[in-house]
């Protein structure tokens, strides 16, 4: 009993102990903050000066030996900022993840201690994996080389830049007086011009798109370096998911990546019978009339408190719940109600395309189901353009797909060829699917203005086309020099963020309208005849 007592007295005296000394610690550290500030060290002259005054040089003397012994102390006291440095001169150049995060958190603690300022930046290279197949794992080497490099060279020399993998950076500001919101966006985007400069390996030029998430330090969910980076991560993904070369800044209404439990089958399966999964609708032109030629429908998640999610929050969750059969009903059903809107407010809109994916275009049922809400909207097959993944043709896994899309072209819906250029779809497989349209990946349109290597990439699958009866559409087109150069080059199609971003149906009418108006207005050249 009495060892007992004893061993809880230790316990006690060692926790009291253990506090005391944090507590000298942080207020040590209180102190040196404070003697090592800029308002301390304004005072050191007239510290000298009195000492002189009362002492003479003797006291001048003493002062001036004491001060800098005062100074090292205190700099033993702060800790964080020695470790700082130290992390910095040992590791020059790109950090790797590890010590990436032990600087976080150092600096973390710094700008907690003075109130300064700080950023998390994270920069992840878009569709980095095709990159590495289309130009070679070496020129994706050093596509990923060079954009640390460029990193490095357009921040400061306090800046800490960290690779995370092969196509993702990070990078933490040295701790300043002034970081607002509007300045982080510029830095961002600043940052992010820099990376996506034309690169030049072996001779071909590579492109490449990058986007950028960050958070600011006060706006860390939690009081910590790694909380703070978590949160920069989650921006970036938020980035991705809006891309291409999106930029987004953390926000608490953005949650991290959630598992696919129970809960989240559940609330995708609600959502999905209560309306809140719907189509947008992103228009697609004809490049030689600048007529809408269709619209293409959109999954979007109209979540109550997340906003609108895009198709990789919720698809793999609707997956595992087996509703994908499901989506596509709703996904047809609105999408053909979107046509009759449209018909009776006298808007010109040929088709509307609809992706299915490879298991859905396996019910033996999906004819008999098409054809029923054809008839029930009055609409002629040709209004619908069924879209299938390249990946789906090419690997043509079972023959219930192949005898569908056969089907459905043989109905007289138009079969569009998704993503062309990252499945090896063979032409044998064109022919074979009756495909009507390729749409031409965007990883072949980006920059496409200014890469002559694109422009005879983009040739090539016209000629090809063209030699085959199938129509082009160009996908992802951002500017208005990529609409251009595609029209010259003979692509029959464009579609992008360039020409609108996906919409809500209550939206396109008005798009619609507007559009119409613009084509109205444009000069026309006249015949010269009376």
């Amino acid at each position: 009993m009495a060892q007992r007592c004893t061993d809880r007295i230790s316990m006690g005296l060692c926790a009291m102990f253990s506090s005391f000394k944090m507590a000298i610690l942080r207020m040590g550290r209180s102190i040196s903050i404070i003697m090592t500030g800029p308002p301390a060290l304004a005072f050191l002259p007239a510290v000298c000066l009195s000492a002189f005054w009362f002492g003479g040089e003797g006291a001048l003397l003493i002062c001036a030996a004491a001060i800098p012994i005062i100074y090292l102390g205190l700099g033993a006291l702060r800790g964080s900022t020695s470790q700082l440095l130290l992390a910095r001169e040992g590791s020059p150049g790109v950090l790797q993840r590890r010590a990436f995060e032990e600087l976080v958190n150092q600096i973390f603690t710094y700008t907690e201690e003075v109130g300064w300022k700080s950023a998390v930046f994270c920069f992840e290279i878009e569709d980095f994996a095709e990159l590495a197949r289309r130009y070679g794992a070496s020129a994706a080497d050093h596509v990923r080389t060079k954009t640390g490099e460029r990193l490095i060279s357009a921040l400061r020399d306090k800046d800490s830049t960290a690779e995370f993998g092969p196509a993702t950076f990070g990078v933490c500001l040295d701790p300043v007086r002034h970081l607002d919101l509007e300045l982080c966006i510029q830095m961002a985007a600043r940052l992010q011009r820099a990376v996506e400069e034309p690169i030049l390996v072996d001779g071909t030029v590579i492109y490449v798109s990058v986007c950028a998430g960050f958070c600011q330090h006060a706006r860390s969910p939690q009081k910590k370096g790694d909380a703070w980076l978590q949160a920069a991560i989650t921006a970036l993904s938020e980035a991705v998911r809006h891309g291409p070369s999106g930029i987004r800044a953390f926000s608490d209404r953005m949650l991290p990546p959630t598992e696919h439990s129970a809960a989240l089958v559940d609330e995708v399966a609600h959502a999905l019978e209560n309306g809140q999964i719907t189509p947008w609708f992103q228009p697609q032109l004809s490049t030689d009339t600048g007529q809408i030629s269709g619209f293409e429908a959109l999954a979007r998640w109209s979540h109550p408190t997340r906003g609108v999610l895009l198709p990789a929050d919720f698809l793999p969750a609707l997956e595992q719940a087996d509703l994908l059969e499901r989506l596509a009903e709703i996904m047809i059903f609105h999408s053909f109600a979107a046509l009759k809107g449209w018909d009776a407010a006298g808007a010109n809109v040929p088709q509307i395309g609809v992706n299915f994916a490879g298991s859905e275009l396996s019910n033996p049922l999906l004819i008999q189901k098409i054809n029923w809400d054809l008839d029930r909207f009055d609409l002629s097959a040709d209004r619908l353009a069924i879209e299938v993944l390249e990946t789906v043709v090419a690997r043509a896994p079972d023959d219930m797909i192949t005898r569908n899309i056969n089907a459905l072209g043989a109905l007289g819906c138009r079969i569009d060829l998704d993503d062309f250029g990252t499945g090896h779809a063979s032409l044998a497989s064109i022919r074979r699917f009756g495909v009507n349209r390729i749409k031409i990946d965007r990883s072949f349109v980006m920059k496409a203005d200014k890469d002559p290597e694109q422009q005879r990439m983009i040739s090539a699958i016209l000629t090809m086309a063209d030699r085959l009866g199938v129509e082009t559409l160009a996908e992802g087109v951002e500017t208005v020099g990529e609409h251009v150069i595609l029209a010259q080059l003979g692509c029959d199609h464009v579609q992008g963020f360039g020409i609108a971003r996906p919409m809500p149906v209550d939206q396109t009418m008005a798009w619609i309208t507007d559009h119409t108006a613009k084509l109205r207005d444009m000069p026309r050249i006249m015949s010269g005849k009376a």
